[in-house]
């Protein structure tokens, strides 16, 4: 059995030096090309990362809009970045979860029971790092709206009010642009397309599910819903805003850069 990159390059290795012995590769150079490059100290067996480029015609502009905010926030004005968590599972282990001891790891079965889901709405307050959380079983526009009064009602009256969205259908419904219309304080800020990075609270979702989410058993929705409220109620006692540090520039020039290796593979293997 491999156990680690580097028993996975010995052993792919030898294999190699067997088979040249056998005549099944013609030259010795050819296996030396292959053991210099599965190096023991660089090989990372099965590991993969994904990515998506935006196409949105208007990236720049939107990355500027949204860093702006971020390293300049407006006076008298709260900026908050809003999204929502679908599909929430309440998992239960099968047998109860050992806890992390001096020199042993957190230990948990690997099967699981299913118990429902729900879907968490959340904002994220920029300037301080606190959050306004809730609960509900869908997330479509009619839960969107009323978490939008939710907000309402949390925001004191006398300030403006930016939102950080991303393009979810549901952002846009017809119903959703007719409460902006009677709700002029609100400012919408618009992340580009396959960009949710770009949006704070996706990193304090990770948390919830850092944390929270994968550390517990739920036996229930309700049991999870309690969870997550106790998380964020837990949370708001010392709440510790995110601190952004990359400039607009700074963003484009890495995607610019990334891009254009993209491009440059693409075009080579079309060759």
């Amino acid at each position: 059995m491999v156990r680690s990159c580097r028993d996975f390059s010995q052993a792919l290795a030898q294999y190699v030096f067997r088979s040249f012995a056998l005549g099944r590769l013609r030259t010795l150079p050819d296996c030396l090309a292959v053991s210099v490059i599965l190096d023991p100290e660089d090989v990372a067996a099965l590991h993969l990362e994904t990515f998506q480029l935006s196409n949105d015609p208007l990236l720049v502009d939107k990355v500027r809009d949204i860093v702006g905010l971020y390293l300049n926030p407006p006076h008298h004005a709260i900026v908050l970045c809003v999204d929502e968590k679908s599909q929430i599972q309440a998992l239960s282990r099968t047998q109860p979860i050992l806890p992390m001891l001096p020199g042993q790891v957190e230990r948990r079965t690997h099967d699981y029971q299913r118990h429902g889901t729900t879907s968490r709405f959340a904002a994220l307050d920029i300037a301080t790092g606190s959050v306004i959380g809730k609960c509900w079983p869908h997330h479509r526009a009619v839960e969107f709206r009323k978490f939008l009064a939710r907000i309402d009602r949390a925001v004191p009256a006398d300030l403006a009010v930016h939102l950080v969205l991303d393009n979810y259908a549901t952002h846009k419904t017809k119903e959703i642009r007719k409460w902006f219309l009677h709700h002029p304080r609100y400012t919408l800020h618009f992340t580009p397309t396959h960009s949710s990075w770009l949006n704070q609270v996706e990193r304090w979702f990770a948390l919830l599910s850092q944390r929270q989410i994968k550390r517990g058993s739920h036996y229930s929705v309700r049991e999870l819903q309690a969870a997550i409220s106790e998380f964020i109620a837990v949370h708001n006692l010392q709440p510790k805003p995110f601190v952004w540090t990359k400039s607009a520039d700074a963003i484009l020039s890495s995607i610019g850069r990334f891009a254009s290796r993209t491009l440059a593979v693409h075009s080579s293997n079309n060759m």
